[in-house]
This record gives C-alpha cells, structure tokens and sequence, in this order.
C-alpha cells in the first residue's frame, strides 16, 4: 500500500470515527498532494509525497513560533496536534547504532578499510 492510499484509508477511518480535528488535518495534507499533482502534472510516489508532508511541518512549526508569540495557545495546540497528525506519515529515522551497521556493511562489501 502506497502512502497516498494509506493517507486517504486514514482519512476514511477518521470520518467515520468522528475525529473531527484529525479528519481536517488529513484532509489538508490529501489537497497539499493533490495541488503539487496538479501543478507539476505528475502523480507522486512515496518520496513526492513525504516532500510535501515535510514542507507542512514546516509551516505548521514556523506557525507554532509566531502562534506563541503572539500567545495564542488555542492555535499553538490546534497547530501542534496537526503536527502529531502529519508527524505520523513520515519514514522512522535510523538509530545511530543502525546507521553504524549499514556503514559497517557497506564497507566490508565494497573492502575498503574498516573504520577507526
């Protein structure tokens, strides 16, 4: 299943359970993806579509800064709960000691020397 189809089944779920807060969230992420589609005529893979999740979450932590400033907490947690949300769909980053394996992997199948 493909990240799109995972966002739009989630969307599904969410109207159906009546979360009216998390149903909007994905919601705008499905029209973010659907405009970057329109605009560059294409249909976008996993990697397209977590490009457009990272340039949400930065608007929404850029939001979430000049929301506290202004001391607007309703915003800040309308903003941050939509970071949880869109959070989700992005790819688990690697531990150190996984990215130490891989590295470690690399090198022995290529023979290079190992590291200090």
């Amino acid at each position: 299943m493909s990240l799109k189809e995972r966002i739009t089944e989630d969307m599904k779920a969410a109207l159906k359970a009546k979360e009216t807060a998390r149903l909007g969230a994905i919601r705008l992420l499905l029209a973010a993806i659907k405009q970057k589609e329109v605009d560059e005529r294409i249909d976008l893979d996993d990697a397209g579509v977590v490009s457009v999740i990272e340039k949400m979450l930065k608007q929404r932590k850029d939001s979430i800064a000049q929301y506290e400033a202004a001391k607007r907490q309703d915003l800040v947690d309308a903003e941050k709960f939509e970071v949880e949300v869109l959070s989700a769909y992005m790819p688990q980053p690697l531990s150190a000691d996984e990215v130490a394996a891989i590295v470690a992997q690399a090198i022995a199948e290529s023979g290079g020397p190992a590291p200090p």
